[in-house]
């Protein structure tokens, strides 16, 4: 490969985070990506959903284009595919199946799948459940980039046939995320869309813990919460947080909470996008337990793990300034050294580049198995 690489990425979406992590995540790893000098075309298909609810429609650090249906896909951009140094597809790309049988059967020099969603993948192809990756075309991918890392990657290649697999984990765009200065408003928040698994942690971790301080301020960010959930008066309720402004809100709390869906705690190894944002904006962070979190923010020293409404309690009430800092300051130190959109970008590089081009009858197994 030469020194800057030429990247497809087929992915959900850039363009907008409404209802997503995905965008999120690959703004900072692509905004690194441009840092370093290489050249990515982003493809997103063109959906109403998105369409209608786009923050970033024309980003800086790459080309992002839109198509319609696979046939425009193919028409307008196979030969970019073919040449590319490297194509990735991503997790819940629309017609996902089809779109990677068509990709790979255009023999692609290098073709990687990136799960941003790898614990709920799994549990989908075990019921049987292909919407957008089909078991059989785990084997077609030179490397399977993983969300969740530990055990996981020795699942997926003993389990579901995968090649090589590698934990890319999400990161921090560190430029746009940074203390804001602004005073406190709230106690404890909480920013992540309605998720009917996420919801009970949501209730016993700051709900609950509301009703019993309810000289606190708390507040929760995100769309498609359900009308009737009893809100007490001292939670405020924010439907859609764009972005651009994380930084500010996050600044504005004085301990943030992080949830985690279900297979993600079953899989471990799986760290939010929110861990590192909020780490980078030096809000201290109060989040449930996983396997894995401890490897990477300790307890007690980067993060405080709690297991139900009485350990929040004891946070906001017996944590002091002094102490909140110095926890604060020590996620903000991991996450700048080892999280941010160009260190993970440097990760991905380095994992393309070990990548030997393959050979014609590698790709003429691929066209086999797409078939």
């Amino acid at each position: 490969m030469t020194k800057q690489l030429d990247i497809v990425i087929l992915g959900l979406s850039l363009s907008s985070s409404w209802g997503n992590g995905h965008a999120t995540t690959f703004r900072a790893l692509l905004g690194g990506l441009h840092e370093d000098g290489h050249r990515v075309l982003f493809l997103e298909r063109d959906v109403p959903w998105y369409a209608g609810q786009r923050d970033l429609p024309e980003p800086d650090f790459c080309d992002l284009q839109y198509y319609s249906s696979i046939e425009q896909l193919l028409s307008l951009y196979a030969d970019r595919i073919r040449s590319a140094d490297a194509v990735v597809i991503g997790s819940y790309v629309p017609e996902g199946v089809q779109v990677i049988d068509q990709v790979a059967s255009l023999s692609p020099r290098r073709l990687c799948f990136y799960d941003i969603d790898t614990p709920v993948t799994l549990a989908k192809l075990d019921r049987s459940d292909e919407e957008y990756l089909a078991r059989r075309q785990i084997p077609l991918f030179d490397t399977y980039f993983s969300f969740s890392g530990g055990e996981v990657l020795d699942r997926l290649e003993t389990n579901y046939g995968s090649r090589n697999s590698v934990a890319l984990y999400c990161s921090v765009d560190a430029s746009r995320y940074g203390n804001s200065g602004e005073p406190f408003e709230w106690e404890l928040g909480y920013l992540g869309t309605y998720s009917p698994d996420r919801q009970p942690t949501v209730e016993r971790l700051l709900v609950e813990v509301a009703r019993r301080m309810p000289e606190k301020r708390f507040v929760v960010a995100g769309p498609q919460y359900p009308d009737d959930i009893n809100w007490p008066q001292n939670v405020e309720r924010i439907d859609h947080l764009p972005p651009a402004e994380h930084a500010s809100f996050y600044s504005r709390q004085r301990f943030t909470l992080n949830v985690t869906r279900a297979d993600m705690i079953a899989a471990g190894w799986s760290p939010s996008v929110r861990l590192f944002e909020a780490a980078a904006c030096g809000t201290p962070i109060i989040s449930d337990y996983w396997r894995g979190l401890d490897e990477l923010l300790p307890h007690g020293e980067a993060i405080i793990i709690a297991h139900g409404t009485e350990d929040v309690v004891e946070a906001l009430s017996n944590i002091d300034e002094q102490k909140r800092d110095a926890i604060a300051g020590s996620a903000r130190d991991i996450v700048l050294q080892g999280h941010t959109g160009l260190a993970r970008s440097r990760e991905l590089v380095e994992a393309l580049r070990a990548l030997q081009p393959q050979p014609r009858v590698e790709q003429a197994a691929r066209q086999r198995i797409s078939a």
